[in-house]
């Protein structure tokens, strides 16, 4: 019995690395495009890293990542800090800054 949980191992971990990936360019991607759609001045605004740098920044991660075919690799790991610290705290701070709420 214990012959056997090797094949079905690679085979789940397979699966779970496949769906990470996934998940990973999906992030990034969400990220990328959001970050091309958002005025420049709103970056400026929000005292963060130019538009141009973010772009930069999550367009290369999302690349290494597809090019290594893993998200759990260190440029993955790296591309999906990225894109959710883009989310998480640059995406917010430029919604309440095209709303017109500042930054409180």
């Amino acid at each position: 019995m214990a012959s056997s949980a090797p094949i079905f191992f690679r085979e789940v971990q397979g699966w779970i690395e496949l769906i990470i990936l996934i998940f990973a360019l999906i992030l990034e991607a969400v990220a990328f495009v959001h970050c091309l759609t958002q005025r420049g001045a709103g970056f400026q605004a929000l005292g963060t890293l130019p538009k141009g740098a973010w772009a930069a920044i999550i367009g290369v991660s999302i690349f290494l990542t597809y090019l290594g075919q893993s998200a759990l690799g260190i440029f993955g790991l790296i591309g999906i800090a990225a894109s959710l610290i883009y989310l998480l705290d640059v995406r917010p701070g430029l919604r309440d800054i095209a709303d017109g709420k500042g930054f409180w």
